[in-house]
């Protein structure tokens, strides 16, 4: 019993391990590990009968990563490459995620890490980490945009490790999210949601359905929705935005670095990317905490955000009808998978105004009960 309890506390070793064929490593590389990725792929009953038991929904909650976001998978690829390349120091600009991932990646590689954010538009959570994970924080007076400009130029001149998804390492480890999802259901699902900031994940989760397809793991390929905040659409708007604003802080970003790749995952897929209020966001960050017992961060609820908005316009069926046509598919529903990419005590201040605190109560049985009463 002993060594059966020892075999599946060391089984999974992360995303490397799992999916070595896949990415671009080799015996030289200097495995940097947390054991991130194996995240839980969710069947979301509630959400289903409010579409009417119209689809199959499944939820891919990325917030049960070590450092609490989809960025691990990206970051132990990243890392890992840096310190094969004899790098000591790695760099990103950062609405949050990113650079508590890269803290604690380059922590654990024995590496620096200098992260540089827009100031006063990074949520607390986020920085606490990388405060916590040791970064050398650099905060300007600008967006997310003029700090990935800084970073890129930095990288230009000094021996350093860029981290952020423009990095094809990067993208490389995120896209053993679409694997994982195969994995589970056994096939791509038909629709694959997610939200989009700097677009890295839409071009990552593509590219890892098409190395499945082209590996025959898989016979089918998803068609990708993306989903912005109305307030930093760049994608949907088709311009740059050049002060996005949104409550979703992890996508507030007006100009992604993966722009070309995003549409270009949109278009081969035969999908689409949209744009969701920030009320919409907090509707579905509500259902997701209250209904699925998931806390997430708000762009994470911006994918089923969109897939609210997408079912009331009638979107799946329309387009779900024509794969059944294209595919030979015999089921009568699509199976549908959101994407969670990070949790909620990444941003505690929204779920406090969110939801909101009570006011304190007198120490008696009396005021208590009543309180209860007052909700039941």
């Amino acid at each position: 019993m002993e060594s059966d309890m020892r075999l599946l506390v060391t089984r999974w070793q992360g995303v490397i391990a799992h999916y070595r064929d896949f990415l671009p490593v080799s015996e030289k590389t200097p495995i940097i590990t947390l054991h991130e990725g194996n995240t839980p792929l969710i069947r979301s009953r509630w959400i289903e009968r409010m579409l009417d038991e119209r689809m199959e929904v499944y939820l891919k909650f990325e917030g049960t990563n070590p450092t609490g976001s989809f960025k691990d998978r990206g970051m132990t690829v990243a890392v890992s490459k840096a310190l094969e390349r004899g790098l000591t120091i790695g760099i990103c600009a950062s609405t949050g995620n990113t650079s508590a991932s890269a803290a604690a990646y380059c922590g654990v590689a024995g590496m620096k890490c200098a992260i540089v954010v827009p100031a006063g538009k990074i949520a607390a959570g986020k920085l606490s980490q990388a405060l916590a994970h040791g970064a050398i924080i650099c905060a300007v007076h600008g967006s997310f945009d003029d700090a990935l400009k800084i970073v890129r130029e930095l990288t230009k001149e000094m021996p350093v490790a860029l981290l952020n998804s423009v990095n094809p390492e990067r993208i490389e480890g995120q896209k053993t999210c679409a694997f994982e999802i195969c994995d589970a259901i056994g096939d791509a699902p038909d629709f694959h949601i997610l939200p989009v900031g700097n677009a890295g994940n839409i071009t990552s989760h593509w590219k890892g359905y098409r190395e499945y397809y082209e590996a025959k793991r898989i016979s089918q390929l998803p068609v990708m929705v993306g989903v912005q905040a109305e307030g930093a659409s760049p994608l949907v708007k088709g311009e740059p935005i050049a002060n996005p604003e949104t409550i979703a802080t992890a996508i507030r970003i007006g100009n992604p670095a993966s722009w070309h790749s995003a549409i270009r995952a949109r278009d081969e897929s035969n999908g689409t990317i949209i744009a969701v209020s920030d009320e919409a966001i907090v509707d579905a960050y509500r259902i997701l905490a209250r209904r699925e017992g998931l806390f997430v961060e708000p762009a994470s609820a911006a994918s089923v955000a969109g897939l609210m908005k997408l079912a009331q316009e009638g979107y799946f069926e329309g387009k779900f009808e024509e794969l059944r046509k294209e595919r030979n598919i015999d089921r009568d529903r699509p199976i549908v998978v959101c994407i969670l990419t990070g949790h909620g005590l990444k941003d505690p201040q929204t779920a406090l105004q969110t939801f909101q605190l009570p006011e304190p109560l007198p120490p008696t049985v009396n005021a208590v009960k009543r309180a209860i009463e007052q909700v039941i």
